[in-house]
């Protein structure tokens, strides 16, 4: 019997300091439980959260309708907000959803948390035919499936060099972030890659999905009813230009992560062929004078590159047209040391400068953030670059 109690109190006291452990390192931020067990983070500093759609319409014959391309969208709003404008992630495009946003492969909370910990509201959203957001066959293009191993492995881990020479870029041997200390790092077998690699999502293939995608975020923005930033980041950037030329009185600042680049021309590791003809998208945008057709711009190639391992960068012929509704929202746009987007990153920054868009070009490492990729929110020092986020964020969006 006395046994039975001994045991019964040493269980209770393990529950007690256990629970002591995870409050007093909650007080910082969330806390994640390793892998092996169950990840799970705290939400003390969130007051109240909501789970809707935006957007979609009935397409199909008479009588075999079917709802198309409503966008699922989730708010997390923290107790004491200590920021006016929330943060809206227009993030992802090439496989990635909300959820690279939430966690990262090694279990860490992700940039959302960062955000909302820090007192901002935060919007996440699967895009149109993603995620929890249905798709409908015949109707919405075709399924890309996710990455291969392999190509992650390239382009995301630096867990192997590139396929062929004109795939691979010169910045590629400066990467040193990926999360993991796994004997295999970056590679097929490595538990964070493996995980990693679990959280991809198909994309999908449409002409109109860009443009599908805009008007969801549109209709968000307007559903939000207040002003809000930005973090528009790879592929889908495309449609975040486009939603902030289409409300700039809704959007005070913007956050592009290596936005999808470059302007005109496309080069990403040896592409070729049309790329953004409108500059920062593929879709019609406002340009003071006004224009009909992207050709309209003059668009011009450099005949010398700002600076070593980088590509010339299409330009304007001067007097350049001004993208005239975003020329009131201050921009930082942002670019991994190591990232395979660094040979051609600063094209963006130049085309909205020329465009009468006050931008901000930075590269992580000349702010203390080295080794980075494209994939930098999964990476070891996310939460470093989101406080660098935050704190531009605090001197320039007011």
């Amino acid at each position: 019997m006395n046994m039975r109690k001994s045991a019964a109190l040493l269980s209770a006291l393990a529950a007690v300091l256990v629970g002591v452990w995870f409050r007093s390192n909650a007080q910082n931020g969330a806390v994640a439980i390793p892998l092996k067990s169950v990840p799970t983070f705290s939400t003390a500093n969130i007051g109240r959260q909501g789970h809707f759609y935006v957007g979609g319409k009935w397409v199909g014959e008479p009588g075999k309708e079917t709802m198309d391309g409503a966008m699922y969208v989730e708010v997390w709003v923290p107790k004491d907000i200590g920021h006016p404008y929330p943060i809206v992630f227009v993030t992802g495009g090439g496989g990635q959803g909300a959820y690279s946003m939430i966690q990262t492969p090694d279990g860490r909370p992700g940039w959302a948390y960062d955000f909302v910990n820090q007192g901002y509201t935060v919007y996440l959203m699967d895009y149109p035919g993603t995620g929890r957001s249905a798709y409908v066959p015949g109707v919405d293009g075709t399924v890309t499936p996710p990455r291969s191993g392999p190509l992650m492995e390239e382009v995301w881990s630096g867990g192997r060099p590139a396929a062929t020479p004109q795939s691979s870029w010169p910045q590629a041997k400066k990467y040193t972030q990926w999360p993991s200390d796994a004997p295999n790092k970056g590679k097929m077998g490595d538990p964070v890659f493996d995980y990693f690699a679990k959280t991809e999502l198909q994309a999908v293939a449409s002409p109109n999905n860009a443009q599908i995608i805009t008007d969801t975020v549109v209709q968000l923005l307007d559903l939000i009813g207040q002003p809000v930033v930005l973090m528009v980041n790879s592929g889908v950037a495309s449609s975040g230009w486009v939603a902030a030329d289409a409300r700039p009185k809704l959007v005070k600042g913007i956050l592009a992560v290596e936005p999808v680049a470059p302007p005109v021309e496309n080069a990403e590791r040896g592409s070729t062929g049309p790329g953004r003809l409108w500059g920062v998208t593929s879709l019609p945008i406002h340009y003071d004078p006004p224009i009909k057709e992207p050709s309209e711009l003059r668009p011009v190639r450099e005949e010398k590159a700002d600076g070593p391992d980088l590509i010339p960068c299409w330009i304007q012929q001067e007097p350049a047209h001004k993208l005239v509704n975003l020329q009131g929202i201050p921009v930082l746009e942002v670019s991994g040391e190591a990232s395979y987007h660094r040979p051609y990153s600063h094209c963006v920054a130049k085309w909205l400068n020329q465009a009468g868009v006050k931008t901000t070009y930075v590269r992580l490492e000349d702010v203390g953030l080295s080794g980075n990729g494209h994939q930098m929110m999964s990476e070891k020092n996310s939460a470093g670059i989101s406080k660098y986020f935050m704190s531009w964020l605090d001197k320039n969006v007011h």
